[in-house]
C-alpha cells in the first residue's frame, strides 16, 4: 500500500479506500455484518486506513454495518460520513440548516459508534445550500470540539468549480468528486483548482459504478433494486462498448482491469484516494492491487 497526504489537512490516507454505498442495498441485497466485518479485517490487513460512506446509505444502515466492523480498531482507520440527505426527510431544505446537521451529525455519530469523524463531508448540495457562513461556523466549532477532525465537500458536478474555491475559503480540506476513465470533466477545471488550494481529493466511482471492471459486457442489465437499473439500456450499452475499447487497448495482458482503472485515477496527482465499492473480499483484493501498479511519489 501506498500513502499520501490528504490535502492541508495532513492526513496520511492509503491510496486505496473503501466506498460503502454498495453495502445498503442499492447494488443487491444489503451486506450481513459478518460480511462487512470481514472486509474491514481484510482491508486493514493490506494496507487500507480510509472508508467512505454516508448517512443516506439507507437510513444509516452503511454507517451501523462500518460501525460494528470498526470495534476495536477505530483508531486504525479514517472514517469519511457526509451530511445533507436525511432518509425520509419531509423538507430536504431544512436539512441543510445548521441545527438539522447538528442532528445529522449526532446520529452518524451514535450510527458508528464512535466520538468522532475524521471528515465530515458536504453532500452534493447546490450552491446556495454549500454558500451558508451560519453552517460552516457550526461546523468549525465541532471541529474546535473535537467531534470533527477535518471538513470536505463532495461536489456533485464534476464541473462545478466554484465549489471547490468556495469550499476552500470556508475551510474545507478535501473534495470529493467523480473521475474515471469514462468521466473525465474533473481534470478541466475541478482538480486543478484542487491542487492550487492545497486540497485533498477523494476520488469516487473510479470504476464508473463497475462498467471498468472487466465484469460486464455491453447488453448488461440490472435488477429494479439496482440503482444502475435507473439509466437508460442504449446509455449503458454506449459507456461499456466504450470502457472495453479503453480496456482493451491499454491493460496489459494477464492485469486486472479493475486494479488498472483505478491506478489509472490515481496516476492523476491531483487524486489522493480512489474509494471503489467492494462487496467481496475478492473485489478488495482486486481493488488494493492499483496500489502497487502506480509509481511512489
Amino acid at each position: 500500500m501506498q500513502y499520501r497526504t490528504l490535502g492541508r489537512s495532513g492526513l496520511q490516507v492509503s491510496v486505496v479506500g473503501l466506498g460503502t454505498w454498495q453495502w445498503c442495498g442499492v447494488w443487491g441485497p444489503p451486506l450481513e455484518q459478518k460480511q462487512a466485518t470481514d472486509l474491514i479485517a481484510r482491508g486493514r490487513e493490506l494496507g487500507m486506513n480510509m472508508v467512505d460512506t454516508a448517512e443516506c446509505y439507507g437510513d444509516h444502515v452503511s454507517e451501523s454495518l462500518l460501525g460494528k466492523a470498526l470495534a476495536g480498531q477505530r483508531q486504525d482507520w479514517l472514517v469519511a460520513t457526509k451530511f445533507g440527505h436525511v432518509p425520509g426527510s419531509d423538507d430536504p431544505e431544512v436539512d441543510w440548516q445548521p441545527a438539522s446537521v447538528r442532528r445529522q451529525l449526532a446520529a452518524s455519530l451514535q450510527a458508528l459508534n464512535t466520538d468522532y469523524i475524521d471528515i465530515y463531508q458536504f453532500h452534493s448540495g447546490n450552491d446556495e445550500q454549500l454558500d451558508n457562513e451560519e453552517l460552516w461556523s457550526m461546523l468549525q466549532s465541532q471541529r474546535e470540539a473535537g467531534v470533527i477532525r477535518c471538513l470536505g465537500v463532495s461536489v456533485g458536478n464534476p464541473g462545478n468549480v466554484w465549489q471547490v474555491q468556495r469550499a476552500a475559503e470556508l475551510g474545507a480540506d478535501v473534495i470529493q468528486v467523480t473521475y474515471n476513465c469514462l468521466q473525465q470533466k474533473a481534470a478541466e477545471a475541478v482538480l486543478p483548482a484542487c491542487s492550487e488550494h492545497g486540497l485533498g481529493v477523494i476520488n469516487r466511482t473510479p470504476l464508473a459504478s463497475g462498467f471498468l471492471g472487466g465484469a460486464y459486457a455491453p447488453g448488461a442489465r440490472w435488477p429494479g433494486n439496482d440503482v444502475r437499473s435507473m439509466r437508460r439500456p442504449e446509455k449503458i450499452d454506449e459507456e461499456l462498448t466504450k470502457a472495453d475499447k479503453i480496456l482493451s487497448e491499454a491493460v496489459p495482458g494477464g492485469e486486472s482491469r479493475a486494479a488498472w482503472a483505478l491506478a489509472w485515477c490515481l496516476s492523476n496527482p491531483a487524486i489522493t484516494s480512489v474509494i471503489p465499492g467492494s462487496r467481496t473480499l475478492a473485489q478488495l483484493e482486486d481493488s488494493v492491487r492499483a496500489a502497487s501498479l502506480v509509481p511512489v511519489v
